[in-house]
């Protein structure tokens, strides 16, 4: 028995050692602010309080774009709409994603190629014992989604993003 517990917990460590290796592709490093924008494109960040956010958000949009939150696939407004417009963030209202780049992943989730250049930015996300690059709004740090290198050109990744933390405009 005291074999089986010292394999596992070497297993153990080899995988959270390897959970702080950054993962943030390196073309969404390019289209996203990660804390420096252009100065004619310096984005004023907004700051509100958990009490403030939850009186301006639906319980669902709370749980996802505050609290980091995934709707099941399938399941959100905007996964499969396929009318001309704008996407925006939920919490604050900042243009995040254009029509124009969406992409149907077959994912469940609305799927970009491309973030309006300056209004989202990328973290590390190392929750779940997995690693992946989180997708957040560039004015209020609202979580949107993730993003993967699996996307289709012109940059060939896949901004994965909850359709709760987004609100559509139409064209």
């Amino acid at each position: 028995m005291n074999a089986w517990r010292l394999i596992f917990g070497f297993v153990v460590a080899v995988l959270l050692a390897g959970c702080g290796q950054s993962r943030t592709p390196a073309n969404a490093r390019a289209n996203t602010t990660n804390g420096t924008a252009p100065t004619n494109m310096i984005i004023e960040k907004i700051s509100k309080t958990d009490a403030e956010w939850q009186k301006l958000l639906t319980p669902e949009q709370y749980r996802v774009a505050r609290k980091h939150g995934t709707e099941r696939a399938f399941t959100g407004q905007y996964w499969n709409n396929h009318e001309r417009g704008t996407y925006h963030c939920v919490a604050c209202g900042l243009e995040v994603f254009s029509s124009d780049t969406k992409f149907d992943s077959g994912t469940g989730w609305p799927s970009f190629h491309t973030p309006v250049a300056n209004h989202v930015g990328t973290s590390d996300d190392n929750t779940f014992f997995m690693r992946r690059t989180e997708v957040h709004c560039a004015r209020c740090d609202s979580h949107l989604g993730h993003v993967f290198e699996d996307g289709p050109k012109p940059t060939g990744l896949r901004y994965c993003i909850n359709s709760a933390a987004l609100r559509f405009e139409k064209r």
